[in-house]
């Protein structure tokens, strides 16, 4: 008895840590215009402070998987309340463009401790079809607490309260998950070489697990780059962003719920095979319709890339247990890794449009846009990739039984 409220109060505080990382995702979205206004940043600036949330983020992943079997997750979600209470308050108290990278990068830090610890948990915990059920359950709360944010931001930006106040919501969260996870015992590793640093490098080194780290690469981008600037991208677009940016991950917390079920069903590579189509579809007509119907297309986007992020670290798990719980950190850190290089690239892309546009002698909302509707289109290129990738995994995968079903 003592052992089951143990493990729900760990999967709950996990739950929290990932709103916490979730509201720094979605609150810093909702307030991007805001800084470009009052301190006077162009998107690229603002590419570079957004990089810093996904470049700290790998670091901790990579480290946190590192020590995770010799120090604990306890002691590595310790340093995460430390990370995201810091970078919070210097966020709040920021005023140029380093201090939002400084504060940025130390948020960044926090949620990838976040990831390092509780994937590996959740693993450890539980057995066969019940893991998948519980990690895309934990997972539902990134979705999920971004619909928190993305709200809180579109009401409270509208009631003309300062990005300040909304950055300061971020501490709720946390202050929950520092209390659930107190004095509590992690579950110990159910694969004897996943304990090992010799047993992870030595799975680790193998094509499937190189092919994975690719995937990764692309599925991260299809879902972090449209939603981390869906303020700028779709402003003009005949939809209020933030409530689209509610729409879709909303959409993707409702999925996650089900992930156990639907995996189930269709087995994690033909999830991903799915979901990659889906998400180009979405992305394909973002760029062709505006108005109402753009609030339809972010469920179609939604259903898209609800399903990438789980799955790709319930994958790891499943058929390459032996990487343990820095496998999983490697795979989620290349995903933000990937990030922290095109989220420069990306506010790049909206200011090179945004000249483009200009040149062709548009104005006002017809600029803004062409400048979101050219920059979703290059963004388009990542999930048809990842159809062609995940067709070969398909494949390749046909007829292999998880580890942890047989």
């Amino acid at each position: 008895m003592e052992n089951a409220i143990n493990k729900k109060a760990l999967f709950y505080g996990s739950c929290f840590a990932l709103i916490t990382t979730a509201l720094s995702f979605s609150l810093r979205a909702g307030i991007l215009p805001q800084l470009e206004e009052q301190l006077g940043l162009s998107a690229t600036q603002l590419g570079h402070i957004n990089s810093m949330w996904f470049f700290g983020f790998p670091i901790s992943m990579v480290i946190g998987g590192l020590i995770y079997h010799s120090v604990g997750g306890k002691r590595i979600m310790q340093f995460a309340f430390f990370a995201h209470a810091i970078g919070i308050i210097m966020t709040i108290y920021a005023d140029s463009y380093m201090g939002l990278m400084i504060s940025t990068f130390l948020i960044g830090l926090g949620n990838g401790c976040t990831e390092a610890a509780c994937n590996p948990m959740i693993a450890d915990a539980y057995e066969g079809n019940m893991m998948s059920k519980m990690m895309n359950r934990f997972h539902m709360w990134f979705p999920g607490g971004i619909v928190i944010g993305a709200l809180v931001s579109y009401f409270m930006t509208g009631a003309g309260m300062s990005w300040q106040s909304q950055i300061w919501l971020i501490m709720i969260p946390t202050i929950i998950y520092a209390y659930l996870f107190w004095g509590k015992e992690w579950p110990v590793a159910k694969v004897a070489e996943g304990g090992t640093l010799s047993g992870n490098l030595a799975a680790m080194i193998s094509p499937l697990f190189i092919f994975m780290m690719v995937c990764m690469w692309f599925t991260a981008q299809t879902e972090f780059g449209p939603t981390q600037w869906v303020e700028l991208i779709l402003k003009s677009s005949g939809a209020q962003p933030m409530l689209v940016l509610a729409l879709i991950t909303g959409t993707m917390a409702v999925a996650r719920y089900f992930g156990g079920e639907v995996v189930h069903r269709f087995n994690t590579t033909g999830v991903l095979l799915g979901s990659a189509i889906l998400a180009s579809l979405g992305l394909f007509l973002f760029t062709q319709i505006t108005g109402p119907a753009v609030y339809g297309i972010a469920i179609i986007f939604a259903l898209g890339v609800a399903y990438f992020w789980p799955n790709m670290i319930g994958f790891v798990a499943d058929y390459i247990p032996k990487s343990g719980a820095l496998g999983m950190s490697i795979v989620g850190a290349v995903g933000m890794l990937s990030s922290y290089f095109m989220q420069p690239i990306i506010g790049g892309w909206i200011d090179s449009n945004r000249v483009k546009g200009t040149a062709q002698n548009l104005t006002g909302m017809d600029l803004e846009l062409f400048t979101g509707q050219q920059t979703l289109s290059t963004i388009m290129f990542f999930p048809i990739l990842l159809i062609v990738l995940f067709a070969i995994l398909y494949v390749w995968m046909r007829g292999r039984t998880p580890a942890s079903h047989a």
